[in-house]
């Protein structure tokens, strides 16, 4: 079995850092197709048999564009940063429905340094999480088995963002205050780029993916998506 990711994809990120301007993108452009490209879009192949079996229902889409794949070019209208160029890779295995509602998925963010998995569903919007929110209230026995299942607790960490305070409704006193709070429902785990270069990753990069389902289910169910 050979790597899926090359050094070449870390080489030319580093240099991107520090030359992050049309003229370079545009000398190295064939390094970029080659070894961040390529190889990220061989990499949404090869993991869609795997991810048929954690669940039917997210997608591995490896088009070159609008699939699983994000664009390397960033969206400078609305920021003073006018960098033109991200410089990691990013890659989201999302729901079958979620390009009409907000939906978990899972996701790989590739740096310089090494990389990191998410597993959930970041910012959802307001509907969506008070459904979430909801759905922790009615059944809260069923929301810690999901965060607490062994598997997804010795691989992953829950993370992101939360309200200072009790959101509208919701009792401030609730046992489960700490995640009713969360305006961000996703699961995070570090890799490291010796992983990531490694033969195997891929095994190991689904095995993570299975270990997140408790809470990826739980997730889909809230939402009344099929996991």
């Amino acid at each position: 079995m050979s790597a899926n990711f090359s050094r070449g994809l870390f080489k030319f990120l580093e240099e991107l850092k520090s030359n992050n301007n049309r003229p370079w993108f545009q000398e190295n452009k064939s390094r970029y197709e080659k070894h961040v490209k390529a190889e990220a879009i061989h990499f949404i192949e090869d993991f869609g048999p795997h991810l048929q079996k954690i669940s039917r229902h997210f997608v591995a889409d490896p088009s070159a564009s609008g699939g699983s794949l994000f664009r390397i070019y960033r969206d400078t209208r609305f920021s003073k940063d006018k960098r033109p160029y991200k410089t990691h890779v990013g890659i989201r295995f999302q729901h079958e429905l979620a390009k009409d509602v907000h939906a978990p998925g899972f996701y790989l963010h590739v740096t310089t340094d090494g990389a990191w998995m998410g597993a959930g569903i970041w910012r959802p919007e307001s509907d969506s999480l008070r459904k979430i929110r909801g759905a922790i209230m009615d059944d809260p026995a069923a929301w810690k088995r999901a965060k607490n299942a062994k598997r997804f607790k010795e691989t992953w960490e829950l993370s992101g963002d939360s309200l200072k305070r009790a959101p509208k409704g919701v009792d401030p006193d609730h046992p489960l205050i700490e995640d009713l709070r969360r305006k961000d429902f996703i699961g995070t785990h570090d890799l490291t780029k010796k992983a990531l270069l490694g033969a195997d990753f891929m095994s190991t990069f689904a095995s993570a993916c299975q270990d997140a389902a408790s809470l990826n289910r739980f997730l889909c169910r809230a939402l009344s998506l099929k996991y």
